[in-house]
């Protein structure tokens, strides 16, 4: 750090430890150009770059938004299209993003290798101070909004990038609920306004706003420039302000994120969601109160009430949540405290409830509150609730993000409104502090501050609406119509002359020689080894068990399935809901509050799933398992097993009033999984068309296992005992010691407790029998239409080259790029307007093809169909077909925390993956040239040829297009 203070383009302003990241962190000043910029220096390989700019928005048209989109379209440097795009093809990167938030605009990168991460930094850099969005006008059109008209017949639309993504997300009554607080919570500062974009507004936005907006925020003086990881900081430094930062002064940049002024008293305000004609108006509405808690510059306010959302809403058994769900007030409690703003709130939701309810709503939140803070809150449940954070700050396991990644955007909670980023990042001292208070009151006094005697507050119901979707589409429409209407010839002329020019700009590809300026790396740059696949097969007691091996900073990875052929078919939609009811009754030993109290008090917590995974040695074949999984320290491993007993073995499944209250929370959240993932959704029902595997996932915890939800549901109420012997029946039948496998991961020291800790849960389970069941489902196309009140649709469109005699080929890895970066990208959202488009092929012989938020059906599907003449007549440089192989390889060597290595090696396994397949595979995606991505076409075609296609979106869309399916319908139904 004594060499930063040698550059004399910079002041380092602060230095310090932060001994939870056993790192120093050292915040600086460019004295230039007035940037601000905090580096972590330290030993981990997975690099983190990120540029943030402070962007409080004073409309909802969406500018901040659009502009994040915008600057990766081309810069001074690298004048191609999209950048980002050639990024993503042909870098090793193991992140490349940019973010939209209410008050800031965010462009992080990551990579492991250093060449590599130094040019995202270039590109990047380029990017947002240098864009071509003052040269070309078309950009602004293409991402944001633009008039549409094909010829004088056609009927005006607006079409964009972000309008579309918008109109997608104004689709969930969550997602009005959540924008509605911030309006009425926050009437006058920038909070208010949605950063994303209204759809009712972006057409407001103009060219000229939209390039003040960068000209006024996107100056390295109102910038927050962030490096972490493992790299000569010094150098990189240096290189900043040699080439981007001492080209600019220090500007006065009025960025402020003014405070809302508190409210004198309450306010109350109701809004509207649509639903379709088919759904029900009953018990449908959202009730929420919502306090605004001080500010996000309190390190004890921004822990203490994460666990107070913890303890009073998100533990089973939670006194608020169960006080509203004894009371007959919602369906499922939500709510929490939302901060990574300035003035963060707490927000308690009834959801799927009646408006008359209002008034009974507010006196049960409070009155619980009041008792709560007079009484004193469960201790237990307070210190689990510190537990349970304390262990995921520790942890840092974000899956595939980079854990640099995640500590760069929680800095900004501070730093963004001139705090330490180092504030949130030092955790260890708040949470000692809150150990030390919590028997003295303290959080009692938080809810009597902050949630009872507090006017900042607004009280809102969000009611359901048919067909407002139907009716805004009409407005829009005719809104559009009466505009051409008042258009002149010459006027209507301009109009389809724009419209066939972006077409044009859009079709036209960058020069070569632009393509070229984006720097790269050579296919010698990569290993040739792929990662390894870790476990040992062990057996311990006439149980397998698999270690995987690795350093885990002493945290255990423990997972326990149970094979589900033991069941009979029917049973199958019944172990999908066991993964939402286990934990969440009493036990013989503990109430259900009791038991999650316990699990946080001793481990970082306790979950269960259910899985497949394709047998790839007997085509058309799977494995399904109940999996439970525990996160202990490798001293309480002894805890997971005897708490996963206690869990399996004595559940009391006959509490006819928990079960019937879990039910409905169960279909509530999810439907929100599958409104929040309709893409993902679409998918997997149209691939159960064809695969026993994807037919499991569905009935188990896709689309048809939310049929089951709902069926479920309306029917317990009058037949409680029978669907209760069939819950207890099929837990008799499911966990047995002959019916288990065990997965480990931990190292050799954590492994060598287990043997002996694995009895606390063997010992109480029956041996069971050999007895097992075929798997036999209705296989054929059922391709579905299904009918929501969404603006925009999910269109997927699967198939299968299994049996055809055709092979997997690593190929087909590098064709996903290909097609998702380049065919489907430029088709799909470039040209049609959705906001994304993906595609895969798996070592099962599975294929897919979908879109996110898109305003077409029937033309998608089309674009699809032409995958198989694009292959045949693929040409590409040689440069350009390295460049998909370095962005596959990405793909390919993302650094996993040991606990996502674990369940690589364990899906390997259970799969048949072998080293050698693995070997092969990457040989042949780094050998692969244009031959080989033209030898895909017959694949492809057999894929599309499969003719599986399923639809989720609107249901005046799909209602047009009826004829391409067998069947249509609602989604959801009430």
């Amino acid at each position: 750090m004594n060499q930063l203070k040698k550059l004399a383009a910079y002041e380092v302003v602060e230095e310090k430890e932060i001994a939870e990241l056993n790192a120093t962190g050292c915040v600086l000043h460019h004295k230039k150009s007035g940037a601000r910029i905090f580096i972590i220096p330290c030993d981990d390989d997975n690099k983190v770059f990120n540029i943030g700019f402070r962007t409080p928005p004073k409309d909802s048209t969406g500018v901040a938004h659009i502009l994040e989109h915008s600057v990766l379209c081309g810069s001074d440097q690298f004048p191609v299209k999209d950048p980002f795009v050639e990024l993503v093809k042909g870098s090793l990167n193991t992140f490349l993003n940019a973010m939209t938030y209410p008050d800031k605009t965010v462009y992080p990168v990551a990579s492991c290798n250093e060449k590599d991460f130094h040019n995202l930094m270039n590109v990047y850099m380029d990017a947002v101070l240098h864009p071509n969005i003052y040269k070309e006008e078309k950009i602004f059109m293409q991402e944001g909004w633009h008039y549409e008209l094909e010829d004088k017949d056609s009927d005006l639309i607006y079409n964009g990038v972000v309008y579309n993504e918008m109109k997608g997300a104004f689709s969930s009554p969550e997602e009005v609920l959540d924008r509605f607080t911030r309006k009425v919570l926050f009437p006058d500062n920038c909070y208010g306004q949605e950063s994303g974009g209204d759809p009712s507004f972006i057409p407001d936005l103009t060219y000229e706003e939209f390039l003040n907006f960068h000209r006024k925020y996107y100056h390295p003086s109102n910038s927050y420039i962030y490096l972490y990881g493992d790299m000569d900081m010094e150098e990189k430094l240096t290189w900043l302000d040699l080439e981007y930062l001492s080209h600019y002064d220090q500007a006065e940049v009025d960025s402020r994120i003014e405070r809302q002024k508190p409210f004198e008293h309450p306010v109350q305000e109701e809004t509207y969601y649509s639903i379709t004609e088919g759904e029900s108006e009953e018990n449908a509405t959202y009730l929420s109160i919502n306090t605004v808690v001080g500010t996000d510059l309190d390190p004890k306010l921004y822990v203490a009430f994460q666990i107070l959302e913890y303890t009073l809403l998100d533990a089973p058994g939670a006194p608020l949540k169960q006080a509203l769900i004894d009371a007959g007030i919602g369906q499922d409690i939500l709510g929490g405290y939302d901060s990574g703003i300035l003035q963060p709130y707490f927000t308690v939701i009834a959801k799927n409830a009646n408006k008359e309810q209002l008034g009974e709503f507010l006196a049960v939140v409070k009155g619980t509150l009041r008792k709560l803070a007079d009484e004193g809150i469960n201790k237990k449940s307070l210190k689990a609730g510190m537990n349970y954070y304390e262990f995921r700050y520790r942890e840092a396991d974000y899956g595939s993000a980079p854990k640099g990644l995640m500590y760069g955007l929680q800095c900004m909670d501070s730093w963004l409104y001139d705090g330490d980023p180092m504030m949130h990042l030092q955790y260890q001292a708040t949470f000692d502090y809150l150990k030390k208070v919590v028997d003295d009151g303290y959080f009692e006094q938080l809810i009597r501050e902050y949630l009872l005697d507090n006017p900042f507050e607004a009280v809102l119901t969000v009611s359901p609406k048919k067909n407002l979707t139907a009716e805004e589409d009409r407005k829009t429409a005719g809104k559009l119509a009466e505009y051409k209407a008042s258009l002149s010839k010459e006027e209507i002329d301009r109009l389809i002359i724009q419209t066939k020019a972006l077409r044009e700009y859009q079709e036209n590809p960058s020069p070569q020689e632009d393509l070229e300026k984006i720097p790269m790396l050579a296919r010698e740059d990569i290993s040739r080894q792929p990662e390894e696949i870790i476990w040992d097969e062990k057996d311990v007691n006439g149980v397998k068990v698999l270690h995987h091996e690795m350093f885990s900073s002493g945290i255990g990875y423990l997972k326990v399935l149970f094979d589900t052929s033991v069941l009979p078919m029917e049973d199958l939609p019944y172990v999908g809901f066991l993964k939402s009811l286990l934990g969440y009754v009493n036990t013989e030993n503990y109430t259900y509050g009791d038991l999650a109290s316990e699990i946080h008090l001793n481990s970082g917590g306790v979950s269960f799933s259910v899985t497949s995974y394709p047998d790839l040695q007997n085509r058309g074949q799977f494995k399904g398992y109940f999996m439970a999984s525990a996160r202990v320290l490798y001293e309480k491993i002894d805890f997971g097993f005897s708490i996963l007993n206690e869990i399996l073995t004595r559940s009391l499944l006959d509490d006819e009033k928990r079960v019937g209250e879990v039910i409905s929370e169960t279909r509530s959240r999810a439907r929100m999984k599958l409104e929040g993932a309709c893409h993902s959704a679409a998918v997997a029902r149209a691939t159960s068309y064809f695969s026993s595997a994807a037919y499991f996932n569905d009935i188990t915890g896709g689309i048809g296992y939310y049929e089951f939800l709902e069926k479920l549901d309306k029917e317990y109420p009058a037949d409680k005992k029978t669907f209760i012997a069939r819950f207890q029946s099929v837990v008799k039948k499911l966990f047995t010691t002959g019916n288990m496998l065990v997965s480990y991961t931990a190292d050799k020291e954590g492994y060598a407790l287990l043997p002996d800790a694995m009895k606390k849960l063997t010992d109480g389970l029956p041996a069971g029998d050999e007895k097992r069941y075929s798997f036999l489902y209705p296989s054929g196309n059922r391709n579905e239409g299904f009918t929501t009140a969404s603006q925009v649709n999910y269109v997927a469109r699967c198939g299968t080259f299994a049996g055809t005699g055709m092979e997997y080929t690593g190929a087909l890895k590098i064709l996903k790029v290909i097609l998702s970066y380049d065919y489907l990208w430029i088709n799909l959202r470039v040209k049609g307007g959705a906001y994304g488009c993906m595609s895969g092929f798996g070592r099962s012989g599975e294929g897919y093809f979908a879109s996110y938020r898109d305003p077409n059906l029937k033309e998608t599907n089309r674009i699809y169909e032409g995958v198989v003449e694009y292959l045949e007549n693929f040409q590409v440089e040689d440069r350009d077909m390295t460049k998909y192989v370095i962005g596959t390889i990405s793909d390919m060597d993302v650094p996993y925390p040991p606990s996502t290595k674990g369940n690589r090696g364990l899906s390997a396994y259970l799969s048949g993956v072998t080293r050698e397949m693995m070997e092969k595979e990457r040989e042949e995606v780094l050998n692969a040239s244009q031959e080989d991505i033209k030898r895909l076409a017959p694949i492809v075609k057999a894929v599309l040829s499969t003719g599986s296609l399923c639809v989720i979106g609107n249901e005046e869309k799909i209602a047009a297009e009826s004829s391409m399916f067998a069947e249509t319908k609602n989604l959801f139904h009430s």
